[in-house]
């Protein structure tokens, strides 16, 4: 095995990793550590981005350091990070002059509903795949330039805006490099996805001044060196991609056709679309799955926002649970949920309903029901979400995938994907790695400095752990759906 390694920087939501992997796909090293979330009013959320640079760069120094212990020397680095998620930041500095407003903020709802009441929606869809929603990047940057009160220092060009990755490669390159590449640009709402840059309408519209935003590149490239005097000063930070392109790679989902579900915070299902961009008729995304060498792939994507949040939401709030592996065996202690249904829109329903003030709610309670009842619901309701979006898939591209490959840590639980797969009606692939998303930016960064040539020659190294195949009869699977579609329809925000 060789001595040298890619680094990946996983930024997530509620956690900052850094990984080491060998060039075979093995995972060598790893540091993780938690990322407050700050909840200030109802429907937002925020994070602290210098803490998010300090864990980040305590979790890059402790990686680097284990493996040159080993004898071990970095490559390059790749960046992923979660999407939407949006920062400004001092130009000189790059210390942030505001909080990160989350992807799962809807504190723009009222300024988004504007936009769509006066027709711009359409307009939108066409030049960006996404839909007129506060998930995106667009209305989030707009409120922290008025609301926030950071225009007239962004019109004097003192503050920089851009999304996660950007920001760590700023501070990484020394407040020398400003660039985004175009899977999360593709996430702002502010990008043409057909011709790969910032569209002039959009942000006319948005009233974002262009001189704040970030070049946008490719997803692996030559991006910036890591400044003198930060862990790994010298290594070359050569890819960068959106959390969910990242782990599409990571699960070796790069051919026309293929489908990956990652179960984390949320649930996101992409499937390939090669060079076509597809127009979905059923509130789906279409987005951009990489861009390598000037050349776009495409994706059809469907976000489901609430999906670990159930597991988190069972432990931390209603204390039901200590750990989230206990759910495998809970939901096994009973034959059902005796009719009871739960619909996890926390904070709004996501594809294909986009429903932003939709709020959770549990239904079929009886004197009868026990807590694995409704933690057995909560699990479901992943598997009903996840059901939804592929029937949307399936109307849109006109064929039903015959294979989801699945990843993130609700896919450990063997009982809920036997159900995902029951419902689906779907084979359902787990890999022996479970890391594909920081895995994906690994690959993007050893394409960027040449280890490999080509997508189809790095995901050569995915691997099957487990296989789900449906067990479930038809009309049973009918009968849960119903009875789940009405729980839906209970929950809206009509």
């Amino acid at each position: 095995m060789s001595n040298e390694y890619l680094l990946a920087i996983d930024q997530g939501t509620t956690s900052t990793r850094v990984l080491a992997f060998s060039l075979e796909g093995h995972t060598l090293g790893v540091s993780q550590k938690e990322i407050e979330q700050f909840y200030p009013r109802d429907g937002w959320v925020e994070h602290d981005g210098e803490e998010i640079w300090q864990k980040t760069i305590a979790c890059l120094d402790e990686v680097i350091k284990e493996q040159s212990e080993l004898g071990r020397t970095a490559m390059a680095a790749g960046i992923t990070n979660q999407r939407e998620t949006s920062l400004m930041w001092d130009r000189k500095t790059g210390e942030p002059v505001s909080r990160a407003i989350v992807w799962q903020d809807r504190r723009t709802s009222k300024y988004c509903h504007g936009l769509k009441e006066a027709g711009h929606e359409a307009m939108i869809t066409e030049k960006t795949g996404l839909l007129l929603d506060p998930y995106f990047s667009a209305s989030k940057i707009n409120w922290l330039l008025d609301e926030g009160g950071m225009r007239a220092r962004a019109e004097a060009g003192d503050i920089l805006v851009g999304t996660i990755e950007s920001y760590l490669l700023y501070r990484l390159s020394g407040c020398k490099t400003h660039i985004t590449d175009l899977t999360n640009a593709s996430r702002t709402m502010l990008c043409n996805i057909m011709t790969g840059n910032w569209d002039e309408d959009l942000l006319e519209l948005f009233d974002i001044p262009a001189g704040i935003l970030p070049e946008i590149s490719d997803s692996a490239g030559n991006f910036a060196s890591i400044a003198e005097g930060l862990p790994g000063a010298g290594t070359v930070v050569s890819g960068l991609v959106g959390d969910q392109q990242s782990a599409s790679i990571g699960q070796g989902c790069i051919r026309s056709g293929m489908v990956k579900s990652t179960y984390g915070t949320g649930c996101f299902v992409l499937q390939n679309t090669g060079s076509v961009r597809h127009y979905s008729g059923n509130k789906l995304l279409s987005t951009v799955a990489y861009s390598l060498q000037g050349e776009i792939s495409y994706a059809v994507e469907g976000s489901i926002f609430n999906a670990g949040t159930v597991t988190q939401f069972f432990r931390d709030q209603m204390n039901f649970i200590k750990d989230a592996s206990e759910t495998d065996s809970i939901c096994r202690s009973v034959d059902d949920t005796a009719g009871v249904y739960m619909v996890p829109a926390f904070t709004g329903l996501g594809a294909p309903h986009w429903d932003p003030d939709a709020r959770a709610i549990i239904t079929g309670l009886t004197r009868a029901t026990t807590q694995a009842h409704i933690v057995r619901a909560g699990l479901e309701a992943v598997a009903y979400q996840t059901d939804d979006l592929l029937r949307a898939f399936t109307s849109d591209t006109g064929a039903k995938p015959s294979v989801i490959r699945v990843d993130g840590g609700m896919s450990a639980n063997d009982w809920l994907m036997q159900f995902l797969a029951d419902i689906l009606d779907t084979r359902i692939e787990r890999p022996t790695s479970t890391e594909t998303t920081a895995y994906g930016a690994a690959i993007l960064a050893g394409i960027g400095i040449g280890v490999w040539d080509n997508l189809e020659n790095a995901c050569q190294t995915w691997r099957l752990d487990q296989s789900f195949d449906p067990e479930m009869a038809q009309s049973d699977r009918e009968l849960l759906l119903n009875s789940w579609n009405k729980s839906v329809e209970t929950c809206k925000g009509h």
